[in-house]
């Protein structure tokens, strides 16, 4: 619809519709992406549940704190609950993840950054099937995490990311919060950007940014990772 109104096409029809996004195709030239097959899809079902049941079980944490007494019975009984469906949704993904030689493979090979556990590897697997074949800053940009301009004439804005893949950011940036523990290499490079004077949401995004370049490199060159080759 952008493309459309940029073009001063405000009415909208099943025929004009068909008339912009031929055009929008001979301007624009868009690159041809294969469609995910059904076992990805299937995949991909299982982690939105998955991320369906967490921001439920948050939103009940929160009303629970605040809950009066004759309602904390029901929160903490759905609480119970949505923890046990959690236990068979990670299950679930785990199992289905293993019918595949090829997605172990993967895992196994994503899963040797530390930081980066089974959430993540199913995510990146299911929801960045680019990971390995593009470079280190359309990977980036795919992810959300590259810096974009925001210059006119000598004014010099903030550069700030935008777009990409929700759904990878967010587990990126999970598997950031255990690797700031126990990966040595995003650990010195977070404390580097604080000491720097970066703010936490600044040094954060870069580490997701380097994690993410990280595992694109292992996966196209099929290395595990080494502190060394980071």
């Amino acid at each position: 619809r952008d493309f459309a109104k940029a073009t001063g096409k405000r009415a909208k029809t099943d025929r004009i519709d068909a008339f912009v996004i031929a055009h929008f195709g001979a301007v624009i030239k868009p690159v041809v992406r294969p469609l995910n097959d059904m076992q990805t899809e299937q995949l991909q079902a299982l982690l939105l549940r998955r991320a369906q049941l967490i921001d439920m079980l948050v939103a009940e944490k929160a009303r629970l704190d605040r809950a009066h007494a004759a309602a904390r019975e029901s929160l903490n009984d759905h609480i119970k609950w949505l923890k046990q469906q959690l236990t068979v949704a990670d299950r679930d993904i785990d199992s289905f993840m293993r019918s595949s030689p090829a997605w172990r493979q993967k895992e196994d090979l994503l899963r040797s950054v530390p930081g980066i556990g089974p959430g993540a590897a199913a995510t990146l697997i299911a929801f960045m099937p680019q990971l390995g074949s593009l470079n280190r800053r359309e990977i980036a940009a795919l992810t959300g995490v590259a810096p974009f301009n925001c210059d006119s004439g000598k004014h010099q804005g903030k550069r700030r990311v935008q777009g990409g893949r929700a759904i990878v950011r967010r587990a990126l940036y999970m598997a950031c919060i255990p690797a700031l523990r126990f990966n040595p290499v995003i650990r010195a490079f977070y404390d580097r950007l604080r000491k720097a004077g970066k703010p936490f949401k600044v040094a954060m995004t870069a580490c997701i940014r380097k994690l993410i370049v990280t595992l694109n490199a292992m996966v196209h060159n099929s290395t595990p990772w080494s502190p060394s080759a980071d």
